[in-house]
């Protein structure tokens, strides 16, 4: 299709479903399951609950030891000969107040059983997190099922077996990654798996449970033929992706071969000459500019690959052989500090991806819903590059915007072939009354970030009506409207922002609908508007019924 040409709607397409729940965000990620006994952390997921209808929420390190879900004499008081006193104390008293509070939010959880209690690890070996996870496989598999059906029998005391039955449980966290998440083989992630599942079944057969959680669509083919010849039960598959070129996403792409390294090997690969690195850099800098000399955000200038969320998700969906499939964790970006996350860049992204790749889908979560995420540094900035959906102190980024504006978009989705595949893309939603038709469209060159001159593209959206609209509004997420980080900017990019300037940042980028011109004749109603790269324009059209469901010429 031409540039120039227009989008028309007219009136012979399906409708598939609640598409809006079922592809942007049934779940969502988080990061170091401590965060959700924070009061700030706990209001903002309440406030993505609310806002975009996300269902759940998935942590790291339910198991860690600043968990305290297995202490020692060791852990409780670390101090010479302290590892030969006989004494241990399985405790879930903190997880039960994480799933407190996720519940309160009105949400539920999607449990990752993650990480090994340091005194259960077969190894020392400790995850890049500044909280120092062990990655660890168990020493010794029956402590470890025992382990896992106490924390089993823990939740359906606390909450109630129909209550828990409703949850997911995922083993473990990209286990293909040695370095940073399991320190040990393909073979030994599947037998954790096995004594897992095990484990967990006997107590309850009906809880969920999946894998293999993997980085990048990996190991799942390999997953299922195992849990097939084992006869081991799995009801769901779970893996990630990254869908930009990163240095993140090259670690994430780690073969076989590289998986059986050892972690000193790994290490050294990734080491740096930190005063050639650094040169030119001052101490008062701070560590932002430090941090992004080492991991360089390549996808800020390059193209991303805006179709390979969807067709990982189709091979995956193929290797599922008939089994749920959740992506629960995929961005475009898998860098923190990257520029472009706090940009519309990753809105127009994020939105199209989870749209093209739902029919493949039960359920995806963007990674991730806030920049309260400890795995690194607190950076001081507002805005510093971070992965979430919000701030620290919780202002709605585009991203946010623009799924809060598609949870509000209607129930159902109106199938439309081809409407995502050009430069402009489309999707169409409607009410259950059929009284409310919603259009987005947004433009993708993708490299392009905030404050460049790029040429607009018009735009014209056509709909046949029977009568005129009662009214036609528009709302549009682009430099001028949903963009806190140019309101934060021209603030002076204050670090320790007063609650005063973080509502002001919060009123100023804020979005709503407002009236925009159309025309009405001969039973057509048009809107025209242009789009430069990366905005999203969303058009609401209420009291069209009777209107028969669109297509995309």
């Amino acid at each position: 299709m031409r540039r120039t040409d227009p989008y028309e709607i007219y009136n012979s397409c399906k409708c598939s479903g609640k598409a809006v729940q079922k592809a942007l965000e049934v779940l969502r990620r988080s990061g170091h399951a401590a965060l959700a006994m924070r009061t700030d952390y706990c209001e903002q997921l309440k406030q993505i609950h609310d806002d975009l209808g996300i269902e759940r929420v998935r942590f790291h390190g339910i198991f860690s030891d600043d968990m305290h879900t297995y202490d020692t004499m060791a852990t409780v008081m670390p101090m010479p000969g302290s590892e030969q006193v006989p004494f241990y104390e399985n405790s879930f008293r903190l997880p039960g107040l994480v799933y407190d509070n996720v519940l309160k939010a009105g949400m539920k959880p999607f449990v990752e059983l993650s990480f090994m209690p340091s005194q259960m690890a077969k190894r020392p070996t400790r995850g890049t997190f500044y909280w120092k996870p062990n990655i660890a496989p168990p020493k010794d598999e029956a402590q470890w099922q025992a382990h896992i059906q106490k924390f089993i029998r823990f939740l359906l005391n606390r909450y109630g077996k129909e209550e828990v039955e409703s949850w997911f449980f995922e083993v473990w966290n990209e286990p293909d990654l040695k370095t940073p998440f399991f320190d040990g083989t393909q073979e030994e992630y599947f037998r954790l798996y096995e004594i897992t599942v095990r484990a967990i079944k006997e107590v309850d057969d009906k809880l969920k449970v999946g894998g293999p959680a993997t980085s990048n669509s990996k190991w799942v083919a390999a997953f299922v033929q195992h849990c097939k010849e084992h006869s081991l039960p799995v009801d769901f598959i779970t893996t990630h992706q990254v869908c930009g070129g990163t240095p993140i996403s090259e670690m994430c792409n780690q073969s076989e071969e590289d998986h059986n390294q050892t972690t000193e090997e790994i290490q050294q690969e990734y080491q740096v000459d930190m005063a050639q690195l650094f040169a030119g850099l001052k101490p008062e800098d701070g560590l932002l500019p430090m941090f992004r000399r080492v991991m360089p955000e390549n996808t800020e200038t390059a193209d991303l690959n805006r179709d390979l969320l969807r067709d990982a998700a189709l091979q995956v969906r193929q290797q599922a052989k008939g089994l749920p499939v959740y992506y629960t964790e995929w961005n475009a970006c898998a860098t923190f500090g990257a520029p472009g996350n706090d940009t519309r860049k990753i809105a127009a992204y994020d939105v199209r991806a989870a749209l093209c790749a739902e029919d493949a889908l039960e359920g995806s979560s963007v990674w991730c819903f806030s920049d309260i995420f400890e795995e690194l540094h607190p950076f001081p900035e507002e805005f510093h590059g971070g992965f979430g959906m919000m701030s620290q102190h919780g202002i709605p980024k585009p991203v946010y915007h623009a799924l809060r504006l598609l949870n509000q978009a209607g129930d159902k989705r109106l199938e439309l072939p081809g409407a995502l595949d050009g430069e402009v893309s489309v999707a169409a939603f409607r009410d259950a009354a059929d009284t409310q038709l919603t259009v987005l469209a947004t433009k993708q060159n993708l490299h392009h970030f905030a404050g460049q001159s790029i040429p607009a593209t018009p735009v014209e959206i056509e709909v046949e009506l029977d009568a005129k609209p009662q009214s036609v509004q528009l709302c549009r997420i682009d430099e001028e409207h949903g963009n806190p980080l140019k309101c934060w900017q021209a603030m002076g990019e204050p670090e320790d922002m007063t609650p005063v300037q973080v509502q002001q940042v919060i009123e100023e980028s804020a979005v709503d609908y407002a009236p925009a011109p159309y025309e009405y004749a001969d039973g057509k109603l048009t809107v025209k508007t242009e789009l430069v790269t990366n905005d999203l324009a969303f058009i609401r059209i209420v009291k069209v019924h009777p209107i028969d469901a669109p297509r995309f010429a």
